[in-house]
């Protein structure tokens, strides 16, 4: 037993080491850098000890960047799942050409960001874009909106864009799961006067359950640190109303001139996603039992 668990961890160590130089001595860095007062790379900081932390959480930007990067969060999750699941139901199904659509998917998830941000510009502009005289002709808007011109349709904009990026890389993870729940279970739920929605209810989402769970904890964590769709597409506003954690580090370090701030904005935020990494793999371990 001793000697199994020996080679385990020496099959591992290598791995441990690589994380440890990689992601263990930054975060140590960036823990020094909040106990500082530096202002900008390269100069000089004298030892303030917590009074950074102390000032970033008694100021009302980190509260409500922590707010909107939850809304944020909660948002992308509800729309990539049910984007995510529809087409992972869809691309399960045997039709002609599924393996082309199955490949098409992940066009929108390969393309970058840049390009990503110049189209979705474009087709939400009030002037040129088409999006604006497509709802106007469908007769669900009556002029013309500006989708980046309030805080709540920005959000929502975002949200939309962002989902639309991610929610074929969910998709084909869900698929992977649906092609391993065996076709006999939905025959005989056939045999047995099951219709669709039964068979999706006590068939296709208890099996489905240990991927979505898994893809929740992933989404959750990427969904958290997104960055650069946002600060392209808004840069945090109008008025603040999409300035997310990110946002704000970004903002504090390089153009407030506070890099130890933002550090210390840093080292709580990666506090609070390790503490819902460790409960959620728990949370998912009970389950699995």
């Amino acid at each position: 037993m001793q000697q199994s668990k020996a080679l385990a961890f020496a099959l591992v160590a290598p791995a441990l080491l690589f994380l440890g130089a990689t992601l263990g001595w930054p975060l140590v860095q960036a823990i020094q850098l909040s106990l500082q007062d530096v202002r900008v790379i390269g100069s000089p900081g004298s030892f303030v000890g917590l009074d950074n932390y102390a000032r970033i959480l008694s100021g009302p930007a980190f509260w409500n960047a922590t707010g909107l990067s939850i809304v944020w969060v909660v948002a992308n999750a509800i729309v990539q799942t049910i984007l995510a699941l529809v087409a992972a139901i869809i691309l399960n199904e045997k039709f002609p050409g599924v393996r082309i659509a199955r490949s098409w998917i992940i066009l929108t998830w390969i393309v970058p960001t840049v390009v990503v941000v110049v189209i979705w510009r474009w087709l939400f502009s009030t002037s040129g874009g088409m999006i604006n005289p497509l709802l106007i002709q469908m007769g669900i808007l009556e002029r013309p909106v500006g989708f980046f011109a309030t805080p709540w349709t920005a959000m929502a904009t975002l949200v939309f864009i962002n989902s639309w990026r991610w929610f074929p890389f969910i998709a084909l993870m869900m698929l992977a799961g649906l092609t391993r729940i065996p076709d006999d279970l939905y025959e005989a739920a056939r045999l047995d006067g099951a219709n669709a929605w039964m068979r999706f209810c006590r068939i296709t989402w208890p099996l489905l359950a240990p991927t979505l769970g898994v893809l929740a904890v992933i989404g959750t964590l990427l969904s958290f640190n997104v960055f650069d769709i946002i600060w392209l597409l808004t840069s945090g506003g109008p008025a603040g109303g999409s300035r997310t954690l990110p946002v704000l580090i970004y903002e504090t370090a390089f153009k407030g001139y506070r890099l130890s701030e933002a550090a210390t904005i840093s080292v709580m935020t990666t506090i609070f996603l390790m503490a819902f990494a460790v409960i959620a793999t728990r949370a998912l371990d009970r389950t699995d039992r």
